[in-house]
């Protein structure tokens, strides 16, 4: 004979308060899981936003690159040379390596780093305003004061590809000058030969680590006949270029290659 099994309620309570307890913990359950998937959601936001600014941040800083080896190309300049100026005048770190960036400038030797060219270019609307002309601007750092005549606007003379094109040309003039890219660079940081003396020191660190990693630079043509001296820093008597580069010049630069 078969006899039903009897059934307990749970210990402590009624049928009703255990299946609310069930319900209960169902409940947090879920919101705990709910709760993990907001915060997996936001860390995945948060990776998707810095990846997307690590790459914007690496393209402009290739900015300078690509208008140093063009504007190398058009004057006849060897490419590491151009590559190795742009970093020392403009270089920051960024993921590791010292990389150039177009949109810096330097007032009376205080370096500053603008996230693009719309802000750096306010910034310079602003202090011109002001009455400030002594700065240095754009991927090589040319200075307002002494060759800003050369150009229609101050947005020209933070344009990248206009900023190098003139850079290489006052290069140019040295190395016509001198004879010598080395002592060019370093008149193209200062006239002063303690200044130039280390600047020629750190690019020649990073010129070697250039020609490591770059085709073989283009090259040089014949010196070609003087011709007129329209860069101000040129001129006799003319004011020595005080601000210097923004990487400071007993600071070991990594060289960020082309490519990476």
């Amino acid at each position: 004979m078969n006899y039903p099994i009897p059934i307990r309620a749970p210990m402590g309570g009624s049928w009703a308060s255990g299946l609310r307890f069930v319900k209960q913990s169902a409940v947090s359950q879920s919101a705990r899981q709910q709760e993990i998937g907001r915060m997996l959601r936001a860390v995945l936001a948060m990776m998707a936003c810095l990846v997307s600014q690590a790459a914007a941040g690496t393209e402009t800083s290739r900015i300078c690159d690509d208008v140093a080896i063009r504007a190398a190309q058009q004057e006849l300049i060897p490419q590491n040379v151009m590559l190795a100026v742009t970093r020392l005048e403009t270089g920051r770190t960024y993921q590791g390596v010292v990389r150039p960036w177009p949109w810096t400038v330097n007032v009376a030797g205080v370096g500053r780093y603008f996230d693009s060219r719309e802000s750096l270019r306010a910034y310079l609307t602003k202090i011109t305003e002001e009455g400030s002309t002594n700065f240095d601007s754009g991927c090589f750092q040319i200075n307002y004061r002494w060759h800003g005549d050369a150009f229609a606007s101050l947005d020209e003379m933070i344009d990248p590809m206009a900023n190098a094109v003139y850079a290489a040309q006052f290069l140019r003039s040295l190395f016509e000058e001198t004879g010598d890219w080395t002592m060019a660079v370093g008149h193209y940081h200062s006239r002063t030969a303690v200044h130039a003396d280390r600047y020629k020191r750190k690019y020649a660190e990073l010129q070697r680590s250039l020609q490591a990693g770059l085709p073989e630079a283009l090259p040089v043509m014949p010196r070609r006949a003087p011709r007129e001296n329209t860069y101000a820093l040129l001129q006799p008597g003319a004011a020595p270029h005080v601000n210097g580069s923004l990487v400071p010049l007993d600071l070991q630069v990594a060289v960020s290659l082309l490519g990476q």
